[in-house]
């Protein structure tokens, strides 16, 4: 089965995190505080808290920093409560586009998004207006290269639901969300690297959105990305 190309939209995240490390790990330390709050400090007993420590990792967060977002999670350390917060809208051309926050001040993340909304085309919409159209699962890209049959065989005992080969050659592994820690050690086992390995909300169906709808598509979603209560940023476009 084949699907939209994937590699061209890793490659422009991984320069765009590379860009904005100072972000990256702000955010990084929010969800690390927020998952231990949640679930405890320990990562073993807490698959939220492991996949933060794993993102942390790849971006190089010291040990240290790591350390006290766990301890202000736990209560060990005192800091700021943050609350989880999802907005979702519309953009340019009619593709659904949904925002995942970590905010100590609704009032201020909610007047932040709904001006990056409108003043780049966009809808803010009410509870429930896009979300049915994502699915939240675990979601694995591999290089284009990647021998799609080893990742069908380590990926489908382990639980995955299905593996794609995409239009560019990337190879793409989907699961549950409470598989996807089986599934990255059955991959690891197998001396399968993933270029991409997260737990997402995934678009039930992708739109091509073209021409000036596009660029002003663009210029929305850079707009909410920027923002510092925002931390995920999810929509059913493909843009040209």
């Amino acid at each position: 089965m084949a699907g939209h190309s994937k590699w061209a939209n890793i490659k422009h995240r991984k320069a765009a995190a590379d860009a904005k490390k100072g972000k990256i790990f702000t955010r990084l330390i929010k969800e690390i505080t927020v998952a231990a709050k949640l679930g405890g400090g320990d990562p073993n007993s807490n698959p939220r808290l492991r996949l933060a420590l794993d993102k942390a990792r790849d971006a190089n967060m010291t040990k240290d920093a790591v350390q006290r977002a766990i301890e202000r999670g736990t209560g060990q350390l005192e800091g700021v409560s943050y609350e989880e917060v999802r907005y979702e809208g519309y953009g340019p051309g009619g593709a659904a586009v949904m925002l995942d926050c970590l905010t100590d001040n609704r009032t201020r993340t909610v007047a932040e998004v709904r001006h990056a909304f409108t003043k780049n085309g966009g809808n803010l919409g009410s509870d429930g207006s896009v979300a049915f159209m994502f699915k939240h699962c675990g979601q694995f890209i591999f290089a284009p290269g990647t021998s799609e049959d080893a990742v069908m065989e380590a990926g489908l005992d382990a639980g995955a639901e299905d593996v794609v080969k995409n239009d560019d050659g990337s190879i793409e592994l989907i699961c549950a969300p409470a598989d996807f820690e089986a599934v990255r050690r059955a991959l690891e086992k197998a001396k399968l690297k993933p270029e991409l390995a997260e737990i997402t909300m995934k678009p039930v169906n992708e739109s091509e959105v073209t021409g000036d709808d596009a660029a002003r598509m663009r210029r929305l979603l850079e707009a909410v990305e920027g923002l510092d209560d925002v931390q995920e940023v999810y929509t059913t476009a493909v843009l040209d």
